[in-house]
């Protein structure tokens, strides 16, 4: 069947909506039980089978749903206890989750029965809680009456600053690695030769895939649309939107999307190295170094997500996926299926998530961006010692030491462990909240502070973003696809290094303050530094947020002789020439980008098509550009 990560695949676009009856992920609960007066046991070894705890739990359990027919799937996948009472509020914390991720995406959900479906669940709300107050109160009022319009969230800053092609509103081009990740109506089996089946469950499978041109290995998870309800097709497109607009090394990279009739098919990177939950079974315990290095990649992607609005509400050892099989691989937070954009003046309500790593106030209904660094500092705990804080022999029995958030640090696994881990440890599980460190406080915490790599800058990336010319609006788009689209996580790691050095309080993104300590340090002198970067700016920033994003960091700080070779602008002509006629029209580099603005078209004509016959030829394509 191949590596467990291989299998987890599937798992990182919507374990909710797909992935739930995949029978490589059937470890949402393989800890062990606690005996009620012993010491909590470790996690079994790689030899020991491992007993499903919670067979007959809310959790869904993949093995014996693997055979379910379509509209079996139902809310047991989420830990939301049935038998409670009606909660309008959380319900409506559903809808408004709901509008939130499916509202602006016209181009991939059809909105009109979306806005039937909310308006719809929006007025049996209303209805429901009018009959409730009626109940209450004794009096009756017609629904018209007593109708209020459900609250929305501010408009989320972060969402404006990635645009496509489609939304320029003047020459000046605007774009994000979003732009190459669009549903595309073709078939598959020109672009992808498949290979090893990698899973399978009830909507699909999982394969090991080779893209014809570049020859680059991906994942690619095919949904069989026939097997999806209208809820599960939602929260499919709900991560999708959410994934294509993430990127950071330590977050699994979505890089496109196809449909035909029967099928979804989604493209996403292939990750060969196994999961941190095998790797933890198979060591029992790390050092306090490797832990911490671990733990600082997990924030990383945590910190950025947070800084987007994200709250990822699934974090786990089996949702962290090493990127290779080599010692120092980097790792990747996958699975967005429990996934939403919050916002930070109204707290989540709708319970999910997993035993072992869920926070208390999660499941009393009321909670932020927080419940996250709960989950960090549960996964911590199980990387020093190996086995989780709180256990016991059912959901019940864990769920209530969670809400006391009492634990302890037995002296025969902590004994050698620093003071200095477990005091972030006791930060990270703070049942108060507001005393509770927030994922960028955990994450320059002086314990892994002190086990961070000491890597020096490379002055020839310093060099390569001060040079950076964009001469050409559509050189830029090309360069930036190369890099997103036929780019190797090996090409790319001396760059991922330095933007993480230069990266200070590691949110993701370079402010000009960033940049002008990088400079000063190799200038001394930062007036110089400040000149430098000012004119960095302008050039770098593509979307106009103030900040210099790791997509615009790679575009103007890659080594082009080694990265812009002749052989990948040579493919990547041949994957926008998708008739193959030798030339790129209007409508190909429409079915890779999106929707291109007029004023667009006509300036990357401009650029390139030197004889005006409205085409681009190889050979015009190739000489904007390699000759930079």
């Amino acid at each position: 069947m191949g590596s467990t990560c291989c299998h987890k695949q599937l798992q990182a676009f919507s374990s909710q909506v797909c992935d739930n009856n995949n029978v490589s992920i059937n470890k949402k609960s393989n800890h062990k039980e606690e005996s009620p007066d012993g010491p909590p046991s470790k996690l079994p070894s790689q030899s020991v089978s491992v007993p499903q705890v919670y067979e007959e739990a809310l959790v869904f359990n993949q093995l014996n749903q693997i055979n379910n027919t379509k509209g079996a799937i139902s809310e047991e996948r989420l830990l939301i206890d049935l038998k409670e009472p009606f909660d309008a509020s959380e319900k409506q914390d559903e809808i408004d989750e709901r509008k939130e991720d499916f509202g602006a995406k016209k181009d991939e959900v059809d909105q009109i029965q979306l806005e039937k479906i909310i308006q719809a669940e929006k007025l049996e709300i209303q209805n429901e809680t009018q009959q409730k107050q009626q109940q209450d109160t004794g009096t009756r009022k017609s629904p018209a009456a007593s109708s209020k319009t459900v609250p929305h969230d501010p408009k989320d800053n972060s969402q404006s600053r990635k645009q496509s092609m489609a939304s320029v509103g003047s020459v000046s081009v605007k774009f994000g690695v979003e732009l190459f990740v669009n549903l595309k109506k073709q078939s598959i089996t020109k672009v992808y030769t498949l290979g090893q089946v990698l899973g399978q469950g009830a909507f699909g499978k999982v394969w090991k895939v080779t893209h014809k041109t570049t020859g680059l290995i991906r994942a690619m998870k095919q949904i069989r649309k026939q097997e999806l309800i209208k809820e599960d097709e939602q929260k499919l497109f709900s991560e999708m939107n959410l994934l294509k607009n993430l990127y950071h090394p330590n977050i699994v990279k979505l890089y496109e999307l196809y449909q035909d009739s029967n099928n979804y098919y989604l493209i996403t990177e292939y990750l060969c190295g196994g999961e941190l939950f095998e790797r933890i079974k198979k060591m029992n315990s790390f050092t306090e170094k490797r832990a911490s290095d671990l733990m600082r990649q997990i924030l990383m992607a945590v910190v950025y997500c947070h800084e987007q609005k994200i709250v990822h509400r699934d974090l786990k050892p089996e949702n962290v996926l090493f990127s290779g099989t080599e010692p120092e691989a980097l790792i990747k937070i996958i699975d967005f299926g429990c996934s939403r954009r919050f916002n930070s003046q109204k707290n989540m309500t709708k319970r999910l998530g997993t035993p072992y790593y869920i926070a208390p106030e999660v499941l009393n209904h009321n909670y932020n961006e927080k419940c996250d660094v709960w989950s960090c500092g549960v996964i911590l705990y199980i990387l020093l010692c190996g086995y989780p804080p709180f256990t016991g022999k059912n959901e019940n029995e864990i769920f209530e030491k969670v809400k006391t958030g009492k634990f302890k640090f037995p002296i025969e696994e902590w004994d050698s462990i620093s003071r200095e881990a477990k005091n972030l440890i006791q930060r990270m599980l703070q049942v108060d909240v507001t005393s509770r460190y927030s994922a960028s406080q955990a994450l320059n915490d002086p314990w892994i502070s002190k086990h961070a790599p000491n890597t020096q800058i490379n002055q020839k990336v310093l060099e390569n973003l001060a040079q950076f010319q964009a001469k050409s609006e559509f050189r830029a788009a090309i360069v930036q696809y190369i890099i997103s689209q036929m780019t190797t996580n090996k090409e790319l790691e001396d760059l991922q290094k330095s933007f993480q050095i230069l990266d200070k309080n590691k949110d993701g993104v370079l402010s000009k303050a960033e940049l002008v300590e990088g400079y000063t340090k190799v200038l001394k002198s930062k007036e110089q530094a400040e000149e430098y970067v000012e004119k960095i700016i302008s050039k770098l920033d593509k979307n106009q947020s103030g900040v210099i994003e790791f997509n615009e960091f790679l575009m103007a700080a890659i080594n082009e002789e080694k990265i812009i070779s002749i052989k990948k602008v040579e493919q990547a002509f041949k994957i926008f020439d998708s008739d193959g006629d030798g030339f790129i029209s209007r409508q190909e580099i429409e079915e890779v980008m999106g929707e291109l603005n007029t004023d667009v078209w006509k300036l990357f004509l401009n650029e390139t098509d030197g004889n005006n016959d409205g085409k681009i030829s190889q050979e015009e394509f190739s000489k904007l550009i390699l000759n930079k």
